[in-house]
C-alpha cells in the first residue's frame, strides 16, 4: 500500500504535460470583478496591492530578499510582493469584493426557503442540533479545505483534483454533473418567483381571497377547493402549479410556468453572456439587498400576533427526531447547499485569491455569516409561521364557539316548546365540533416548497400596502436565486471548456446551447406533475452525490495529497499552521460522519421506502404517495450519473485512457512565502505521530502513507 500511494502521489507531479493551464479557462464571468496583473506601478489586490494588509502573525517587516520584496506598508505592516508572478492570472480587485462574492454565492434561496422548510419538516428546533454538529465537523472544515486547496493549486475543480492525482479527476467532473442537475430544478424556483412577482402588481393580490365560480344564470359561489383549504394554498397548488392528483397524471401543460421558465433561462443566459458579475458594484447590491429585506420583514414579523409561538416552536427541540438518520442526512446536505460545498465553485473562487491570503480566517468568517443568515431567516419565517398558526387556531375556536352557541340556542328553543326530545336525545344530536390544536397548526402550517409561497403570502395579505411588500419579497427571492443560478451553471460551462469537448466552439455559443438544452429539459417541471418531479430532483439530485463528492475530497487531501503536505502549504500561505482540530476533521471526523449518514440513510429508505406529498383537491390537504417504478429508476440515474465519474476516471487512468487533459502546474512562490513569513521546517509532534502516523521523513500511516520528504520542495517554485 505504501508503494501504491507513493506512486499515485508522484504521478500527480510527473505526468502533467506542459501546456496552457486550465486555470485560464476558469470562471470567465468574473472578469469584471477580477483584474489582470499588468506589471505596472499601480497596485492591485493581493500580491501586488499595497492596500492589502497581511495580518499573519509571523510577518517580517523591512526585509527584502533577492527573490521577493516587501511592498510599502500601512501602519508598519509589510506587504508580500514576489518579484515574479503568474502570467495572465486574474485576481480579485479587493478583499471585500471576494468576501461579498463568496457570501453572495453561499447565501441563496436555501437560506430563506430551504433551511426554514427543513427545520419545520424535521421537528423545528430539533433540526438545529444536527445542523450545528454537521457545521462543526463537516461544513467549516470542508469549506476551509476547498478554499485552501484552490488557493494553493490555483485551478478550478477539475484542474485541482486532476493535479492532486490524475486518477482523482473524476471528482471535478462529478461536481460539474451535480451542478447541472441542481441548475435544472433550481431555475424552476426562479420561474415561480417571476410568476408571483408579476402577479404582485395587480390592484388586489390574487391570493388575498377565494375566486368566484360563476354559473350560467349569473349566480356564483366561492371556489369549493379554495374554501376547503385557504386562498394562498389554492393560488399555489391550483393557479400556479395546476397540480395533478399524483406524479403519474401530468394532465395539461402549464403554459404560465412554461413561459416563466423560458424567461428565467433567457435571464440566466444574459447574466452569463453580458456578465452581471463583471461589475464590481453589482455584488454589493446582490449581497446586501436580501439582508435589508430580511431585516424589514423581521421587524414586521415580531410585531405579529403569535410570533412567540412560532419562535418557541423553532427553538424547542424534539429529541426523538435525533434518532432519525434522514434528519441527519438533510442537516448534512443543507450544509452543502447552504455553503456551496462540493459544487466546485469555492475552489474556483479561491484560486483567484493572492497566494498569501488568510484562507482560514475567510472560511470561518463566511461559514458563520452564512449560517447565522440561515438562523436569522429562520426566525423571520417562524415568526410568520406562528402568526399563521395562531390565526388558523383562532378561526377554529370561533367556528367551534359559533357551532356550540347555535346548538345551545336550538336546544333552548326546543325545550321551551316542550319538545319530546329527551336530554339524551339532545346530547346525541350535538354536532361534530372541530378539533382546535395550536401545536398541530404549527406542525402543519408549511409543506414543501410552498413555505415561501404560502406562509409569506399569507402574512403579506395582512400588511398595509400588500402589493409593495409582495414585490419586495419576491424581488429578493429572485435576486438570491439568479445570482446563485448562473454561478452554478457557469461551473458546468467551465468544466466542458476544461475538458475541451468542443474546442472550436466559442464560449458564448456553448453557453447559449447549454441554456437552450436546460430550458427544454426543465419543461418537465411545467405540467401538473411537474412539482412532484421537482421534489424528486430536490431530494436526490444533490443530497447523496454531494456527500459522496465531499467524502472523496477529504480522502484525496488527507490520504493522497498528504495531510502534512497540506498543512505545510497552509502555513506557507497564511503564516500559521492549521490547528490539530482541522487535521482530525479532514482525516477522520468529516469522512466518517458522511459515510455514516450515507449508510444509515440508505438503510432507512430501503426499510421505510420513499415518497412525496400529493395535493388532494377535495380535502384541501396533502397526502403521502410512494414513488412509482420509473421514479425509482430516475432517482438511481440522478445519483449514479454524477458519482460514477469518480471510479470511471480512476479506472480509465489505470489503463492509460486519458479522460481529462493534464496541464502544467500553476505558479506558486513557496520560497518567497517561506522567507516572508519567516517559516522554519516543521518538526513532527508527538500528537501528529500518534493521531496521523506522520513519521520524521514526512510519510503518513493509516492505510495510505503519503507526503514524502521531498513533496514540498518539488513544487516550491512551479511556474
Amino acid at each position: 500500500m505504501a508503494n501504491t500511494a507513493h506512486l499515485v502521489r508522484r504521478q500527480s507531479s510527473r505526468d502533467l504535460n506542459p501546456q496552457r493551464s486550465l486555470d485560464r479557462l476558469e470562471m470567465k464571468e468574473l472578469r469584471g470583478r477580477l483584474v489582470v496583473e499588468n506589471g505596472n506601478n499601480s497596485y492591485n489586490y493581493g500580491a501586488t496591492n499595497a492596500a492589502f494588509d497581511d495580518t499573519s502573525p509571523n510577518t517580517k517587516i523591512g526585509k527584502v530578499t533577492s527573490t521577493s520584496k516587501l511592498a510599502g506598508s500601512t501602519e508598519g505592516k509589510a506587504m508580500f510582493k514576489p518579484e515574479g508572478g503568474e502570467e495572465e492570472r486574474e485576481s480579485w480587485d479587493s478583499k471585500l469584493t471576494f468576501l461579498l462574492a463568496t457570501i453572495g454565492y453561499a447565501v441563496g434561496l436555501g437560506n430563506v426557503w430551504r433551511f426554514p422548510y427543513l427545520a419545520q419538516k424535521n421537528g423545528g428546533g430539533a433540526f438545529l442540533i444536527p445542523y450545528f454538529i454537521m457545521l462543526c465537523i463537516e461544513g467549516i472544515p470542508i469549506f476551509y479545505l476547498e478554499l485552501a486547496i484552490g488557493q494553493r493549486l490555483r485551478k478550478g475543480a477539475i484542474g485541482v483534483w486532476n493535479q492532486v492525482s490524475p486518477r482523482l479527476g473524476g471528482i471535478g467532473i462529478a461536481s460539474a454533473v451535480v451542478s447541472f442537475n441542481v441548475a435544472l430544478y433550481y431555475n424552476t424556483i426562479i420561474a415561480w418567483c417571476l410568476f408571483y412577482f408579476v402577479q404582485s402588481f395587480q390592484s388586489q393580490l390574487p391570493w388575498a381571497e377565494c375566486p368566484k365560480k360563476y354559473f350560467g344564470n349569473g349566480s356564483y359561489i366561492l371556489e369549493p377547493e379554495c374554501v376547503t383549504s385557504t386562498p394562498t394554498q389554492y393560488f399555489w397548488y391550483r393557479t400556479t402549479l395546476m397540480v395533478s392528483e399524483d406524479i403519474n397524471s401530468p394532465t395539461a401543460f402549464n403554459w404560465k410556468i412554461g413561459i416563466a421558465l423560458v424567461i428565467a433561462w433567457i435571464l440566466v443566459y444574459m447574466c452569463m453572456i453580458k456578465g452581471i458579475a463583471s461589475s464590481g458594484k453589482v455584488v454589493y447590491v446582490t449581497a446586501t439587498f436580501p439582508y435589508i429585506v430580511l431585516i424589514i420583514f423581521f421587524f414586521r414579523g415580531i410585531t405579529l400576533k403569535g410570533c412567540t409561538d412560532g419562535l418557541r416552536h423553532l427553538f424547542t427541540p424534539k429529541w426523538h427526531t435525533l434518532s432519525d438518520p434522514v434528519v441527519w442526512l438533510e442537516a448534512g446536505t443543507q450544509i452543502f447547499f447552504s455553503l456551496g460545498l462540493a459544487f466546485g465553485g469555492l475552489i474556483a473562487f479561491s484560486s483567484y485569491n493572492p497566494v498569501n491570503n488568510n484562507c482560514s480566517r475567510d472560511a470561518i468568517m463566511v461559514s458563520l455569516t452564512n449560517c447565522f443568515t440561515s438562523m436569522f431567516a429562520g426566525i423571520v419565517v417562524f415568526s410568520v409561521i406562528g402568526f399563521k398558526a395562531t390565526m388558523s387556531y383562532e378561526r377554529c375556536l370561533d367556528l367551534r364557539n359559533a357551532t356550540l352557541a347555535a346548538w345551545e340556542e336550538a336546544s333552548t328553543a326546543a325545550a321551551s316548546a316542550v319538545s319530546p326530545l329527551t336530554s339524551t336525545a339532545m346530547s346525541a344530536a350535538m354536532p361534530d365540533l372541530p378539533e382546535c390544536d395550536l401545536q398541530k397548526e404549527l406542525d402543519n402550517s408549511a409543506a414543501g416548497t410552498g413555505l415561501a409561497f404560502i406562509i409569506f403570502t399569507e402574512a403579506i395579505n395582512q400588511f398595509p400596502g400588500a402589493q409593495f411588500w409582495s414585490v419586495l419579497f419576491f424581488l429578493m427571492l429572485f435576486t438570491l436565486g439568479i445570482d446563485s443560478q448562473f454561478g452554478t451553471l457557469e461551473g458546468v460551462v467551465t468544466s466542458i471548456v476544461d475538458m475541451k469537448l468542443f474546442p472550436n466552439l466559442r464560449k458564448e455559443v456553448l453557453t447559449g446551447v447549454l441554456c437552450l438544452i436546460c430550458c427544454v429539459i426543465s419543461m418537465s417541471f411545467a405540467h401538473g406533475a411537474g412539482s412532484y418531479v421537482f421534489v424528486l430532483f430536490d431530494n436526490f439530485s444533490g443530497n447523496f452525490p454531494l456527500l459522496i463528492i465531499a467524502f472523496f475530497e477529504c480522502i484525496a487531501v488527507a490520504y493522497v495529497y498528504g495531510l502534512k503536505r497540506f498543512a505545510d502549504d497552509i502555513e506557507l500561505m497564511t503564516g500559521s499552521r492549521p490547528h490539530l482540530y482541522w487535521l482530525i476533521c479532514w482525516k477522520y471526523l468529516s469522512p466518517l460522519a458522511m459515510l455514516c449518514i450515507l449508510v444509515a440513510s440508505i438503510v432507512q429508505i430501503v426499510v421505510d421506502g420513499s415518497g412525496y406529498q400529493a395535493w388532494v383537491a377535495d380535502k384541501g390537504v396533502t397526502e403521502r404517495h410512494e414513488w412509482p417504478v420509473w421514479g425509482l429508476v430516475l432517482i438511481a440515474v440522478l445519483i449514479l450519473v454524477s458519482v460514477l465519474w469518480i471510479p470511471v476516471v480512476c479506472v480509465c487512468r489505470m489503463f492509460g485512457i486519458q479522460v481529462i487533459e493534464d496541464s502544467e502546474k500553476a505558479w506558486f512562490p513557496a520560497a518567497d512565502l517561506r522567507e516572508f513569513h519567516g517559516i522554519v521546517p516543521h518538526e513532527v509532534t508527538t500528537a501528529e505521530t500518534l493521531l496521523f502516523c506522520i513519521r520524521e521523513d514526512g510519510s503518513e500511516g493509516l492505510c495510505c502513507p503519503t507526503g514524502g520528504p521531498a513533496s514540498s520542495d518539488e513544487e516550491e517554485d512551479d511556474a
